[in-house]
């Protein structure tokens, strides 16, 4: 099968969902149009921090940046052990039918609660046991999104030293715009972040000439050295105004991530190499069933409940007009679509032989873990660059600064949903100092700390990959819950909304009681009890919507 045909069959599908399936949401579902001049959450409740209306470039950039972290490569670098056809076709009906919808259905919903979070528009729509289940399930997703992250970013920075100068440079670049061009979200940074975006590429350069690394003072503790400073940074990142760092890096970000995609889908059609990974391996050595394992790995990358997160905990603050929430949401979705798809193409036709793809996906947990994986689609892509007449050891640096470049997105915007989450815990319990965001995000960032000392080495974020991906389908399948009693309570169709979300929940439920067996068979106590939790408070919340449909109909607690 040629790579090529593969990508366009992608990109046309993409763009013909986004031509009618998403108008036709955007219209006949959510009946947008019917709103389309009221004011928005971030013009009502502006307040230079969290409520900024920003425009619509910027924040699709930002939106964007947050949700394609490194999880729409990840889980398709590990996916892919059970074959290309399975991988690809999630990932297509996935993104078109499933997250794409869920993201832009969370987008609308929080948008229509004042910015509220989801587990404040589940208690909003189903009560307050929706809410406290929900926080729950919240707070255990964005504990393992902070510790799986952490694990990936340090592992990369130690086995590619040449991302160090250029990955650190882009935060000095970022802070540097923030402050001084988009203080208080006035000032455009079109400008700013395309310089700042040339600059990027130089130290890129610099990087591959001059690589990095804490060995020589840290020896041994290399790994736990970097893991403290990712835990630092996330600390400031996530106590500092949206316009400081977020914005500003989030910019930058989505330059880096189109001119990266560009050069990977110009690099596909122009090596157009051919796919030598199996199309079915459905018995890895080691690997768990492919069902319903599949469809928790590749998470993000066909629909994420993290992104539900991201729209009702930072975006649904910042649109300025309901209009921009179609491309914000939908959108941006179909683009991490295109980034799983080329992380797949790249793990399967990034090798010139079946035996050099083995080396990497011989065993589940071949050689180093989730780093060899990683380093797979590293490989695989910087080939595709290389084909525009990039020199590989650079096209490798600016695959590596990528992914950590997105994958610090997602930590420290992680980091931020966490403070958010302590500080409504807080609020209910009447315990006011939980609502200190210094306070709330160092307890956010100790207690994921504590998660990775449980999963410490190389072959520690493999270890919690699978019960992050089962995590976060549960939530995305409650969050499409959220939307079709909404939908139901306005007398609308809810088909679109009800199907996936069957299907999501099914699927979670299947692969939460599957981690739970293998990781008490495999004396893995804390991770075993955590799926335990998350499972039964699935259980819980499922019921619990099914208990209030008719109630939530008669109810009118608030205006959704």
């Amino acid at each position: 099968m040629s790579s090529a045909t593969l990508a366009a069959i992608g990109i046309i599908l993409f763009f013909l969902a986004y031509r009618f399936y998403a108008r036709y949401i955007e219209n006949s579902i959510l009946k947008i149009k019917d709103i389309k001049d009221t004011p928005t959450p971030a013009l009502k409740y502006r307040d230079g921090v969290d409520y900024v209306p920003t425009s619509k470039h910027i924040l699709l950039g930002h939106h964007f940046s947050s949700i394609a972290g490194a999880a729409p490569i990840v889980g398709p670098a590990v996916a892919v052990i059970w074959g290309w056809v399975p991988a690809v076709l999630w990932i297509f009906f996935g993104v078109i039918f499933m997250g794409a919808c869920h993201d832009f259905g969370a987008l609308f919903l929080s948008m229509k609660d004042n910015g509220k979070s989801m587990a404040n528009v589940a208690k909003d729509l189903l009560g307050t046991r929706a809410r406290i289940l929900f926080l729950t399930i919240i707070f255990f997703l964005v504990w393992l999104v902070i510790a799986v992250f952490t694990l990936v970013i340090a592992n990369l920075f130690i086995q590619f030293p040449s991302s160090v100068l250029p990955v650190n440079s882009e935060i000095i670049l970022a802070l540097v715009m923030g402050f001084f061009w988009n203080r208080k979200g006035s000032s455009s940074l079109t400008i700013p972040s395309i310089i700042a975006f040339i600059i990027l590429l130089f130290m890129i350069y610099l990087g591959s000439l001059y690589p990095l690394s804490l060995k020589p003072i840290f020896g041994s503790s290399e790994l736990m050295a970097w893991i403290i400073i990712l835990m630092v940074y996330s600390f400031i990142a996530s106590v500092l105004p949206v316009w400081a760092l977020l914005q500003p890096r989030d910019f930058i970000n989505s330059h880096q991530l189109f001119t990266g995609l560009l050069l990977m889908v110009i690099g596909v059609f122009v090596v157009n190499p051919k796919v030598v990974a199996p199309a079915l391996n459905l018995d890895p050595v080691g690997a768990p069933p492919w069902f319903p394992f599949l469809f928790i790995t590749i998470a993000c990358g066909a629909i994420s409940g993290f992104h539900g997160l991201v729209s009702g905990g930072t975006t649904s603050k910042q649109v300025k007009n309901w209009s921009d929430a179609k491309p914000i949401a939908y959108g941006s979705m179909l683009g991490e679509g295109l980034l799983a798809l080329l992380a797949t193409l790249a793990v399967s036709a990034g090798f010139s032989s079946t035996d050099e793809w083995s080396h990497h996906f011989r065993s589940w947990d071949a050689a180093n873990g989730l780093t060899t994986k990683i380093s797979a689609f590293v490989l695989g892509a910087s080939k595709f660059i290389s084909g525009v007449g990039i020199p590989n050891e650079v096209s490798q640096t600016i695959i590596v600064v990528l992914i950590i470049s997105f994958a610090a997105t997602s930590l420290d915007t992680a980091c931020r949903i966490q403070r958010y989450i302590i500080s409504e815990v807080g609020h209910s319990l009447k315990l006011r100092v939980l609502e200190n965001r210094y306070l709330s995000s160092a307890l956010a960032v100790f207690s994921a700390f504590l998660l990775m000392l449980s999963a410490n080495g190389g072959k520690g974020g493999l270890a919690l990959w699978p019960l992050f991906g089962a995590t976060n389908q549960m939530l995305a399948g409650i969050t499409l819950i959220l939307v079709v009693v909404y939908l139901r309570k306005h007398k609308r169709n809810v088909w679109p909304y009800l199907i996936p979300a069957i299907f999501v929940i099914s699927i979670t439920f299947v692969g939460l009681f599957t981690n739970i067996k293998l990781f008490f068979e495999n004396n893995k106590i804390l991770l075993g009890s955590v799926a335990l939790i998350l499972f039964v408070s699935q259980c819980f919340v499922v019921a619990e919507a099914i208990w209030s449909w008719k109630k939530a109909l008669k109810r009118k607690v608030i205006n959704l």
